[in-house]
């Protein structure tokens, strides 16, 4: 039976650091202890800033923590688009960025001598439809003319074959695990302070500086930068024009063959593979089975689905893991990085649409030469405060009119919520309860988790994740565990727990 949990972050040194407690000082204070926010705060620190790193759980534990390992900038059908909805400057921008990226981490993994199994190799993206053969050769094209190494190809190392590839060359994989608590390490012993459990509930600026809140502390900075998967500010109205969506994976032993490069189809549904070497033998990791936060989708069988095709493609010996993650994809499928909207003293990185790696490290760059007044080529690209293209501000109204249709049809939903009689153990739902209803888990051993089905973000109406027993919002992608407290923003208050009149409630 395979553990829930990402193969990077198991039997990590189990490295910690203490949770703000108290006012503090900094040059920059940098919320998040992902890639984007250590890679940003290591960046300062080098320049001379005293950094302060605030991270909500564990670094490195959240979407950074359970990405594939791929460092490309081979990211699916994205320059033709690109080059299409912006001009040829900007694409080649996106493209130069996302290249240097992974230099940028190679020369780290080699400065600081970091054991995360990093090796150069070749990423594809591919189509079984002969239909979709114009769509690669158009991509291959345009990447070409960006001046990316790639190539087109049908000789492919996957056990079946392919209509058509997009070869990258001299791309890269690592284990992200030991990459980040080294830069955490790193940080620390030098002129930054790195806090775990210190979620940011607040942020404010006013005579030149900002202060970041913490539960239990503060943070006063001339900067702050915010690379947490959303940002949590509601002003700068980020979280209107980004869509919020799941993915899983899992990582097999083969008994035998293997892959040697980095793949991804265009077709449905998406399968991302990846080797995994193992100390029982050669290993694949396959990433797919996306959905949008809170939808139906969320359950178990999405693992199922991984498992089934792995085994109908390789000589699968044993699942080892199985894990899930998040991210968010902007309207104009461009990340967001920079000065936040409607603020002086904060920025942003965030929208990385699951090629967070390169994008988060290409982010850190921007705004480390942001803070310290440089000019970047690439900022204008990058442009938080961007509104985009007709297109963009088509799709944005689209996802607004979504959030209003599930504020409006999940209330009246709730008007007809089963009675909690009917909520079996393992089983989580929306129910009525003392004339009211609740968002309610019954535990296997019968105990009751009960807690208010109202978003604490904007008042959506949370939805059951039945695959990782989580309350999800369907309209910007908070979660909360069965006991409403926080596992992903924007929210920054957990859901208030829920005491019913019956003695079977635990809450």
């Amino acid at each position: 039976m395979s553990q829930h949990g990402s193969p990077w972050l198991t039997g990590l040194d189990p490295a910690s650091w203490p949770p703000l407690e108290g006012e503090i000082e900094a040059d920059i204070v940098v919320v998040g202890g992902g890639i984007a926010g250590l890679t940003v705060a290591s960046l300062l620190a080098e320049a001379g800033s005293t950094v302060a790193v605030l991270e909500a759980d564990r670094v490195g534990r959240g979407t950074s923590g359970h990405t594939t390992g791929k460092i490309t900038s081979q990211h699916g059908l994205v320059y033709r688009e690109l080059s299409d909805r912006h001009d040829s400057d900007a694409a080649a921008a996106y493209a130069r960025a996302n290249e240097a990226a992974i230099g940028q981490i190679e020369r780290t993994i080699e400065d600081l001598e970091i054991d995360c199994s990093f090796r150069r190799l070749p990423a594809f993206v591919y189509t079984t439809d002969p239909r979709r053969r114009e769509d690669l050769e158009a991509e291959a094209a345009v990447a070409q003319g960006l001046g990316l190494p790639a190539s087109l190809t049908t000789d492919i190392d996957l056990p079946f074959p392919v209509a058509m590839a997009v070869r990258f060359d001299d791309q890269a994989l690592f284990d992200i695990g030991p990459y980040l608590l080294a830069l955490a390490r790193r940080l620390s012993e030098g002129t930054g302070q790195v806090f775990e459990g210190s979620r940011a509930v607040g942020i404010s600026e006013k005579g030149g500086r900002v202060t970041v809140r913490t539960a239990s502390g503060q943070v006063n900075a001339r900067n702050a930068v915010v690379t947490t998967l959303i940002p949590f500010m509601d002003r700068t109205g980020l979280f209107a024009r980004m869509k919020p969506s799941r993915a899983y994976g899992v990582a097999a032993v083969l008994g035998s063959g293997g892959i040697t490069g980095m793949h991804i189809n265009v077709d449905s549904p998406t399968r991302s593979t990846r080797p995994w070497d193992t100390d029982d033998g050669a290993g694949v990791v396959v990433v797919g089975e996306d959905h949008s936060v809170g939808s139906r989708r969320g359950r178990p069988g999405r693992w199922g689905e991984l498992e089934r095709w792995a085994r109908d493609h390789f000589d699968v010996a044993s699942f080892e893991y199985r894990w899930s993650s998040q991210d968010f994809e902007t309207v104009d499928r461009v990340p967001y990085v920079g000065r936040a909207p409607l603020m002086k003293h904060t920025y942003v990185a965030t929208g990385f649409r699951k090629w967070g790696l390169t994008n988060a490290t290409a982010a850190s760059h921007i705004i480390a030469d942001l803070v310290a007044g440089r000019d970047s080529e690439l900022a204008a690209v990058f442009d938080a405060t961007r509104v985009g293209d007709a297109r963009a501000v088509a799709r944005t109204s689209l996802l607004n009119l979504y959030v209003a249709s599930r504020f409006v049809g999940d209330r009246l939903q709730r008007l007809v919520a089963p009675s909690l009689d009917t909520l079996e153990r393992g089983e989580g739902g929306l129910v009525r309860a003392d004339g009211d209803t609740v968002a309610a888990y019954r535990d296997p051993d019968d105990n009751l988790h009960c807690v208010s089905p109202t978003c604490t973000h904007l008042g959506c109406t949370v939805k059951w994740n039945h695959a990782e027993k989580s309350w999800d919002c369907p309209c910007h992608g908070s979660r909360f565990d069965v006991d409403g407290e926080i596992l992903a923003g924007p929210a920054t208050e957990p859901l208030p727990r829920v005491v019913l009149g019956d003695s079977e409630s635990s809450a």
